[in-house]
């Protein structure tokens, strides 16, 4: 198989992957690329659908949140992307949101249009609004229908070839994993992108502890829906070639990879009733190896082996 991000044919490795969230098993060849370490399903399925019914995960939003729920969520989101507000702080360390904390990283301004792509529901982009930010849009192919939240957030049933305007800020949060053409992909974000705009990338990384521990039983291959697990240098190539520069990469890697990935080597998928995702209680895991997990999770995002990370990419003003 030919690397879809460098071009790469030769001593290219195999390996078979199992849909594991839903627990389907259904079987789907993967190879990496021995040049840029890029990780790729060998063929797209032909029909995507039956891997993103209702139980997916993006396509959930809490809307029922009480006044006190709210006001307690905002002053977090705001702590998390602004970095004031002293019980925000407080609220973000007992109940942290990295999500938000990839904008922390940016010179990010509440009048910014911004651009998220693949976001389903429109989770991510609800709580922006909830705390000011006004020119915001959501697009995702896989939704049902456009439709708009009461707060004025729209959420469009399209790809990002079909958008129109310029952009502050595109953001891909674990999207771009999903997109067939990524250097396509990449190239109509830049041309979206104002002068000196920013596209982030979120994604999990084959350039991480938790690839080389676990293999193909790592919890975020999540097999067939992620077609491409980047590498540190496959994203450097990628940014390349569609003119960005690559300016910063942080790893915000959590406890997932760990629980997530060795309910994989027992057979349990993370909509199974034994799942930690479903039923802490009822699942494998004690309270203390959670955070044994955080624990790691967090020396590993320092030491940059986490299994996920964020990416970028600046559009340099000509």
């Amino acid at each position: 198989m030919q690397c879809r991000i460098c071009g790469n044919q030769k001593n290219n490795q195999e390996y078979e992957a199992q849909e594991m969230l839903f627990g389907y098993r259904d079987v789907f060849l993967y190879f990496q690329c021995s040049m840029c370490d890029c990780l790729q399903i060998e063929k797209f399925p032909p029909d995507i659908s039956k891997y993103y019914s209702d139980g997916y995960y993006s396509y959930k939003l809490n809307s029922k949140l009480n006044i006190i729920e709210r006001l307690v969520k905002n002053l977090r989101n705001e702590y998390a992307v602004f970095n004031r507000g002293i019980i925000g702080k407080l609220l973000y360390a007992k109940y942290p949101a990295i999500e938000y904390r990839a904008l922390a990283h940016l010179p990010i301004k509440k009048d910014y249009n911004i651009l998220d792509v693949g976001g389903g529901a429109g989770i991510f982009l609800h709580s922006l609004r909830g705390i000011g930010f006004k020119n915001l849009l959501g697009i995702d192919p896989f939704n049902e229908k456009d439709f708009e939240y009461g707060n004025g957030l729209r959420i469009q049933k399209k790809n990002i070839h079909e958008v129109q305007g310029k952009w502050d800020v595109i953001m891909f949060h674990h999207s771009l994993e999903h997109i067939h053409e990524q250097e396509k992909t990449l190239k109509i974000a830049f041309d979206l992108l104002k002068p000196g705009g920013y596209c982030i990338i979120r994604v999990p990384t084959v350039s991480s502890y938790a690839w080389k521990h676990y293999g193909m039983k790592w919890v975020q291959i999540d097999a067939p829906r992620h077609y491409y697990l980047h590498s540190i240098k496959s994203i450097e190539i990628l940014s390349g070639k569609t003119n960005f520069e690559l300016n910063n990469v942080i790893y915000d890697s959590t406890a997932f990879q760990f629980w997530g990935s060795d309910q994989y080597l027992k057979n349990i998928p993370l909509n199974d009733p034994h799942s930690y995702l479903r039923n802490p209680k009822n699942s494998l895991f004690s309270k203390k190896d959670i955070s044994g997990f955080s624990k790691h999770a967090k020396e590993l995002n320092a030491a940059k082996l986490g299994d996920q990370a964020v990416f970028y990419l600046k559009k340099l003003v000509k």
